[in-house]
């Protein structure tokens, strides 16, 4: 099968939820997944062959862009989905007036954190407890320049 990287659909939204109950402990309402997607400025995008293997959302503001969420099915990771997803994002962002793109992500997600510091990312900051209580539950604000620089992880 070819996977491929298309905008959302609504008739995806059941789907990404699921994908999102997956991944994270937080769960998202595919009616939760609709409102934020209906804001302007917020786009998602999913990766697909014979079902939806992850997903992306992203929001512009101004000359800002943030991913709101970023899902891999967990028996897709480590492939360079992720990365993908989040090139993709990150092209639509510049295509749409980004100028820096920021995203939060645990302290204790390594992999994750991996993905953007081969990415550029620099910690912005630091959200004490944000996923959960306690320092396990930290999260750090990632942000780096757009557009992504064209190299074998971005494309």
């Amino acid at each position: 099968m070819t996977l491929k990287i298309r905008i959302a659909h609504p008739s995806d939204l059941p789907a990404l939820a699921s994908l999102h109950s997956v991944c994270f402990d937080e769960q998202w309402s595919a009616s939760g997944l609709g409102q934020l997607l209906a804001h302007p400025g917020t786009s998602g995008l999913v990766a697909e062959d014979a079902g939806v293997r992850g997903f992306v959302l992203v929001r512009v503001a101004a000359d800002e862009a943030e991913i709101l969420s970023l899902a891999v099915h967990p028996l897709w990771r480590r492939q360079g989905l992720g990365r993908e997803l989040l090139g993709a994002a990150a092209r639509l962002a510049s295509h749409q007036g980004g100028r820096i793109l920021i995203l939060e992500v645990a302290a204790a997600n390594f992999a994750a954190r991996q993905l953007y510091d081969r990415l550029g990312f620099q910690q912005a900051g630091l959200r004490r407890a944000y996923y959960e209580p306690g320092e396990k539950g930290d999260a750090f604000i990632l942000k780096r320049p757009l557009p992504l620089a064209p190299t074998r992880e971005t494309g």
